[in-house]
């Protein structure tokens, strides 16, 4: 934690992320105090990650000494769960309140766009729909898994894949296994095609770090419309003009931001997770608060939203996760998660109509969106940081034990394909393939079935969810954008994972890229949201190690 050498006392106050802490940092010190009383001690993680030096000395004191006159040493004071619904609720879940009230949209809105990391897109037409009619209105708004502007990728077929690799489908595929497809050159082979550039368009100084992901919103009044809505370690919020990057408001919430924003079916409001274990419903014209929801521990996981039926999910530190209904202000349901606490965001699949929940504890929840009942789950064994993703046919998820796990609906598994380091990354699906990074400093793209397409080896641990996204000055060919954490951009074509560009921020990134037609947003450690403008560069030959653009503060 970088205590000076001879320090023999550490604050018992003091919380582990905020000393300088990390979650792989929490991993590692879980594993040395396991070892140390030799026993496995369920809970510990979470305890490390959300709770003060003295709350982790109680935990493992009470685990392994359980002694009945263990004195209690000071706790952090925990909220009362609130509903508006005044019934019991009993542990597990509340049934769906009322008709159809959260399904009720304001006709007056104007259409528009989200866009999430990940390429998450939610596209809302209100004028198309109307509430007192029985039209069926949910093919009209669409959550798909590539933008609008996505543009399709011709991978080799899977026969081709396994000829030229010359090895069979497995059960488990590794990165580092012999003969597996690998279309990347090596770090000193060059590359030449017609190339990208990166340049900084504005960049707001939000006070702290930004470890969340932008959240970009394009009404129907087109793009000079387009903000983005992120948050920071300052407490901060802002909504920026994506192209000028001017404030349009900035709201201070209660404590540390990593949650990045959802944004409503209807339109009106963001909904961001919070560390004082508040979930805030702003409304997105001036950041005036609409809803506070309280649960009982911290919030990093970020907001999902259900687009049939307009309920948001999030999950929470106290080991729960909450159905919203944000427009009737009030909790639908809560499922209690299986003794793990929800750091990652849920997904929702449309059809079969699911939503995944990953935990700390290793368990990959499926559940009923519009109940809470589990309708199956399956245990990975080590902690899930990553966030399932889902297309079609699949639900895919990483793991701290270096997997990325691969399901089908029904909850079968179907392959898992092995890295040389923790995946934390949350996966990026489109309907042929799978790309996700890895501690081992790679992103991966992997076909549906499995198999190694191609792979790139960055320069430090890959911690962000990788941005597929189509860029019409090169061909309108698809392109990548990931991030490492040593601040470094990464554009790479899609289809053979060949280096585009590489741009260097001043500062460590954690947040995920979200990439609108020629202009990416992220967030850095060194206090800043960038975008930067990517234009197409003249041919040239360019490698892994070539001297790379930076921005500077």
């Amino acid at each position: 934690l970088g205590l000076p050498e001879d320090s023999s006392v550490v604050p018992e106050d003091s919380v582990f992320l905020a000393s300088g802490g990390d979650s792989l940092m929490s991993l590692r010190l879980q594993e040395e105090v396991e070892n140390l009383v030799g026993r496995t001690l369920p809970g510990l993680l979470e305890v490390i990650l959300s709770k003060s030096i003295a709350d982790i000395h109680h935990h493992v004191s009470k685990a392994v000494f359980q002694h009945s006159d263990l004195k209690d040493m000071r706790h952090n004071q925990k909220r009362k769960l609130s509903f508006t619904n005044k019934e019991g609720n009993n542990g597990q879940y509340m049934t769906l309140q009322g008709s159809e009230g959260h399904f009720t949209v304001d006709n007056r809105l104007k259409a528009f766009v989200a866009l999430n990391r990940g390429n998450q897109v939610f596209m809302s037409s209100p004028k198309l729909t109307d509430s007192s009619s029985k039209v069926d209105y949910c093919p009209r708004r669409t959550f798909r898994h590539h933008q609008p502007c996505f543009c399709p990728v011709s991978y080799p077929t899977e026969k081709a894949v396994r000829s030229e690799t010359e090895c069979s489908t497995k059960s488990s595929r590794s990165a580092t296994e012999p003969g597996m497809c690998n279309s990347v050159p090596s770090k000193q082979s060059p590359l030449s095609a017609q190339q990208l550039t990166l340049h900084v368009r504005w960049k707001s100084d939000t006070g702290k770090c930004v470890d969340a992901s932008p959240l970009a919103v394009v009404s129907s009044e087109g793009e000079s419309s387009a903000t983005i809505y992120i948050g920071s370690h300052s407490h901060k919020i802002q909504a920026l003009d994506l192209h000028s990057g001017s404030m349009k408001w900035e709201r201070i919430l209660g404590d540390r931001i990593e949650s990045s924003a959802c944004m409503s079916k209807c339109g009106n409001f963001i909904i961001v997770g919070c560390y004082d274990g508040l979930v805030y419903v702003l409304k997105i014209s001036t950041g005036e608060t609409f809803w506070t929801f309280t649960t009982k521990d911290a919030i990093k996981s970020s907001a999902t939203l259900d687009p049939s039926t307009g309920l948001v999910f999030v999950g929470s530190h106290d080991q729960h996760t909450y159905a919203l209904n944000i427009n009737m202000k009030t909790c639908v349901w809560k499922l209690h998660c299986g003794g793990g606490s929800v750091f990652s965001t849920p997904c929702v699949s449309i059809q079969p109509h699911l939503l995944y929940i990953a935990t700390l504890a290793g368990l990959l929840l499926a559940v009923n969106p519009n109940t809470g009942c589990s309708i199956w789950k399956n245990s990975c064994g080590k902690p899930l940081f990553s966030s399932p993703q889902c297309n079609k046919e699949y639900v895919c998820v990483g793991c701290v034990d270096k997997n990325l796990y691969c399901f089908n609906h029904s909850g079968q598994k179907i392959w898992h394909f092995s890295t040389s380091g923790p995946v934390f990354s949350s996966p990026c699906l489109t309907e042929q393939a799978v790309l996700f990074g890895s501690h081992d400093s790679i992103i991966y793209c992997c076909a549906m079935d499995g198999n190694l397409l191609w792979k790139f080896e960055t320069s430090a641990k890959v911690y962000a969810t990788p941005c597929v996204f189509c860029f019409r000055g090169v061909g309108c060919r698809s392109c990548v954008a990931a991030a490492s954490t040593d601040g470094k951009l990464w554009i790479l074509d899609a289809q053979n994972g060949l280096l585009r560009s590489v741009y260097e921020l001043p500062g460590e990134v954690f947040s995920s890229p979200v990439v609108w037609g020629t202009r990416l947003v992220i967030g850095c450690r060194n206090d800043y949201v960038y975008c930067l403008d990517l234009h197409a560069a003249e041919t040239q030959q360019i490698t892994k190690d070539m001297p790379v653009v930076s921005a500077t503060l």
